[in-house]
């Protein structure tokens, strides 16, 4: 398996996967999320995960806000991740996590948060929002689903509200349903 950036010509590839991996109920929903959100965030970071040719899976950052008490920080939400349902509980979600994480860490990204299940979420490093002192920018999130992973360029004095890109609400993509 090769994990590398997304390239253009992947987008419609990564538009199925997604469909895919999240079903005919949100499916159609959370891909044309990742295509608003490439639209509205140019500097999106997003990795795909390659086999023999084929695309597997896809990870996908976005730059929102932390409202702190100092002044906003530019923080990262990692949304959607998408493995093909043939290959899911392979390692690959957690691969694409690790390598993006990664990455951003080196960009000096203070903070990665993210909306999930905890079950999984925890064995890549998130932990509870409200435990490092954010708040999540919606009442609709479940407060075990607002995670974060504070990275190395993280200070204690960033805290505060999560903003999200306004793209997650013009799709009304906030909170889990």
């Amino acid at each position: 398996m090769l994990i590398r950036p997304e390239t253009p010509a992947d987008q419609p590839a990564i538009h199925q996967l997604v469909r895919d991996a999240f079903g005919t109920d949100h499916g159609p929903v959370v891909a044309d999320l990742v295509d608003a959100l490439r639209r509205d965030d140019p500097g999106y970071l997003s990795f795909v995960a390659e086999d023999e040719g084929a695309l597997i899976g896809h990870v996908m950052f976005t730059r929102s806000l932390l409202d702190a008490p100092e002044r906003l920080v530019p923080v990262q939400v990692l949304s959607p991740l998408s493995v093909t349902p043939a290959r899911q509980r392979q390692g690959i979600g957690s691969a694409l996590i690790r390598h993006g994480v990664a990455e951003l860490d080196k960009r000096d990204v203070p903070a990665v948060f993210l909306e999930g299940d905890p079950a999984y979420y925890s064995k890549q490093g998130f932990t509870a929002g409200e435990d490092h002192g954010f708040r999540k920018p919606s009442l609709r999130i479940p407060d075990a689903a607002f995670q974060v992973i504070p990275l190395t360029a993280h200070r204690p004095w960033m805290t505060g509200t999560l903003v999200y890109l306004h793209t997650f609400w013009d799709l009304d993509c906030v909170g889990l349903r």
